[in-house]
């Protein structure tokens, strides 16, 4: 009884340790101080579950909206007018600015509307729409030539009185310097997260330094209004930069101060986290805003920070979720207890990315089926750790575990760009596959072959993500595991291998 109270006591330790130190709140330098306000940040109405082509809007959502937003910034940014009319009328009610944006696309009849509707707007609210940019990184979306970029641009900068631009990522007003003719300053979209070369967030304000420097250069006297920039709390890494809300607070930060002592114009991306954006560029695209989707301050201004803020209920479901694992298989060792706590937190960390990256029923299928095959293999493992016969059900949990990550595997070599690094869910089959193996025939075949696939897909995983892809790297240690583990023959075909040798040996001649 004391062996299995320790073992019990000892698991419920280690998610302790594990949630307490990602849930840690960390000090980040700088921070607003009390009654500062950031210049603007973009905005979108959108709630939970509602994108660009299904939405709604009300004096009642924008009241509520800007309401929050009014203490923390003095505009904000809209991209298209699209159900956008009600916006100026409420921003001034809380001295909110707006910068007025006409989504420019292929479709000739949608774009007229939008410059239209825009045109009306600067005219109707002088006193609140403060510029008009026409387009939004058209020409990165290559949606229309530059040519017929600046005749729009043109028109409308003919019919208002506000300053007219456009904006794309910075190194396309450099390929295309002919657009200059229809506007009145620059905008710029400073991203490092999203450059060609992905920037580390130690790095991240010098790498906007650098690119504001360029354009500066290219358009000599011409203003400039960083028109987004900012950095993503959630999502996969890329090379150096990390995801995460204490890098987002860090970046913020540290901009606004530097963009406080330079003198610049900026608008931050965003206002509100954006879920829909998950479909156009993965997990990360829903993640960059200073409020998350339920409009809960992701404290980011000032003050400590925490990756995972709600670190208390993960503890508490993985905690659950253990108690029911050791209730189930009853570990006699502490071996056994450890491999259900190390299967509790990492299922559990997986099915809260889950909760953050799945865009769907049908992907939130695959993250559940992934989860309830890691936990077979690690019911699976503590078996063997105490030493109990094998279950039936155990080489199709460690076969299926593998598919999985085999699936995955290829997925990272073939779309990588929009897929995060599924480590947590496989760290129990890996290890369980390196013990246990293949006993049976078929398995082992099918084994061989996922392995040599999945062996082969690291090389080509590390040369896209390069060896500063720390999550990147630590996938490849355990697809290394995985694989090794398929490849090698399982204890018990060795065991019956041994003692039929030793059978020979000791009773040779023997019918």
């Amino acid at each position: 009884m004391r062996r299995l109270l320790f073992a019990l006591a000892v698991g419920l330790s280690v998610g302790a340790l594990y949630w307490g130190f990602l849930g840690r709140a960390q000090e980040v330098p700088g921070g607003l101080a009390p009654g500062q306000r950031l210049q603007c940040a973009s905005y979108t109405p959108f709630r939970e579950g509602e994108t660009p082509a299904r939405f709604s809007v009300t004096r009642e959502r924008l009241r509520e909206d800007f309401a929050l937003l009014a203490t923390r910034m003095g505009c904000i940014r809209i991209y298209s007018m699209k159900g956008m009319q009600l916006i100026p009328g409420v921003a001034r009610e809380f001295g909110l600015g707006v910068i007025a944006g006409a989504w420019v696309s292929r479709d000739d009849v949608d774009t007229e509307n939008e410059l239209r509707l825009v045109i009306e707007m600067a005219a109707n609210y002088p006193d609140v729409v403060r510029t008009v940019l026409v387009g939004n990184e058209v020409l990165l979306r290559r949606e229309r030539t530059a040519g017929q970029l600046l005749t729009y641009m043109k028109r409308v900068r003919e019919q208002v009185r506000q300053p007219v631009s456009y904006g794309d990522v910075w190194d396309f007003w450099i390929q295309n310097p002919q657009i200059i003719e229809g506007a009145d300053f620059v905008t710029i979209h400073l991203l490092p997260y999203w450059e060609n070369k992905p920037t580390p967030v130690d790095a991240a304000i010098h790498a906007v330094q650098h690119a504001h420097d360029e354009i500066a250069r290219a358009f000599p006297g011409k203003d400039i209004l960083i028109g987004e920039t900012g950095w993503p709390s959630e999502g996969r890494r890329r090379e150096g930069a990390q995801p995460g809300r204490v890098s987002e607070a860090r970046f913020i930060r540290g901009f606004v101060a530097h963009a406080l002592e330079k003198g610049w114009q900026y608008n931050l991306i965003e206002a509100f986290d954006q879920p829909w954006k998950r479909g156009q560029e993965g997990a990360v695209g829903g993640y960059w805003g200073l409020f998350d989707a339920s409009r809960m301050d992701k404290g980011l201004l000032a003050g400590p920070v925490s990756d995972v803020p709600q670190w208390r209920g993960l503890l508490a479901a993985s905690s659950a979720l253990f108690f029911v694992l050791f209730a189930l298989l009853r570990p006699s060792g502490l071996g056994g207890a450890l491999v259900l706590a190390l299967a509790a937190n990492t299922v559990t960390m997986h099915l809260h990315l889950m909760s953050l990256y799945s865009r769907n029923l049908a992907e939130s299928a695959w993250f559940i089926a992934q989860a309830l095959a890691a936990l077979a293999c690690a019911a699976a493992l503590s078996r063997a750790r105490d030493s109990r016969p094998a279950a039936r059900w155990q080489e199709a949990a460690l076969g299926l575990s593998l598919a999985f990550a085999a699936v995955e595997v290829v997925g990272l070599v073939f779309d990588a760009r929009y897929r995060h690094f599924p480590v947590a869910v496989f760290v129990v089959p890996a290890l369980a596959l390196l013990q246990l193996g293949f006993n049976s025939v078929p398995w082992r075949a099918r084994g061989r072959v996922l392995g040599l696939l999945m062996l082969l897909g690291i090389p080509v995983l590390l040369w896209q993500e390069t060896l500063l892809n720390l999550q990147a790297l630590a996938w490849s240690v355990v697809v290394a595991m995985l694989a090794v583990g398929a490849l090698r023959q399982g204890v018990q075909s060795r065991a019956g291998s041994a003692a039929s040798a030793s059978s020979a040996i000791t009773a040779p001649g023997v019918p």
